[in-house]
């Protein structure tokens, strides 16, 4: 065989490899987003854990309950709202974004939120939520918290970390890959906080370079059931 000849066999050994390669990852792909369609289909990811279903330490005594945002009803969404925009927006007008409450708004109220909430039992109402939602991230299938907002009142009482817990039990028991979510990195309080609940930098976080910085970045928790199964193409 001549050199010419042994180029040709390797250029055709690559392209099959590469054409295997891609076969593999449609499959992956197609199968992560199975996992988020099923994840979706549930009509309650919290009723498969009874015992996380209510908060009672630190004084406070409060149940939680999860539900679709179509399903939530009007005067709990508008309080989220108002709690996410009493917390959030101070942080957005210190950042490059800046705060678009009807850019929040839609984001709050897309058909695919989900919404882990917290009531207090004895005085009922709403002491802190989570949205949520099952999606594909870069290829992986997540669990995206978009917020974790709480009330002055319940905060530094373990609920924020109980509410964590939670969203990793349904992110994990429905096969997701890890939970993920953002972060300003000029809100040290949330920073310090993820970081408590073993949450790292996320490889799909941007890092900061001479022609651009950013300041946010993303952290993420891997479900360690779940090996990572991305092919390199």
């Amino acid at each position: 065989m001549n050199e010419r000849d042994l180029k040709k066999l390797k250029s055709k050994k690559k392209g099959k490899e590469r054409r295997a390669a891609q076969k593999a990852e449609r499959a992956r792909l197609a199968a992560a987003q199975l996992l988020v369609n099923q994840a979706n289909a549930q009509t309650d990811p919290l009723s498969k854990f009874p015992s996380f279903i209510n908060y009672e330490r630190n004084g406070l005594t409060s149940s939680l309950i999860c539900k679709k945002v179509k399903e939530l009803e009007p005067e709990l969404l508008q309080w989220a709202m108002n709690l996410c925009k009493e917390n959030m927006r101070p942080l957005y007008e210190k950042s490059n974004q800046g705060w678009h409450e009807d850019e929040k708004v839609e984001e709050m109220t897309e058909d695919a939120a989900w919404y882990l909430i917290v009531l207090d039992k004895a005085a009922n109402k709403p002491l802190a939520f989570s949205h949520f939602r099952f999606d594909m991230d870069y290829g992986d299938e997540v669990l995206y918290c978009y917020e974790l907002q709480l009330e002055e009142s319940c905060r530094r009482k373990g609920l924020g970390r109980f509410m964590m817990q939670v969203l990793e039990l349904m992110a994990f028991s429905n096969q997701m890959q890890k939970v993920v979510l953002t972060v300003f990195k000029h809100n040290p309080d949330g920073m310090n906080f993820f970081k408590k609940c073993r949450y790292d930098i996320d490889e799909t976080s941007p890092v900061d370079s001479y022609e651009e910085t950013f300041d946010y970045c993303i952290l993420s928790k891997m479900n360690k059931m779940k090996p990572t199964q991305k092919t390199s193409l």
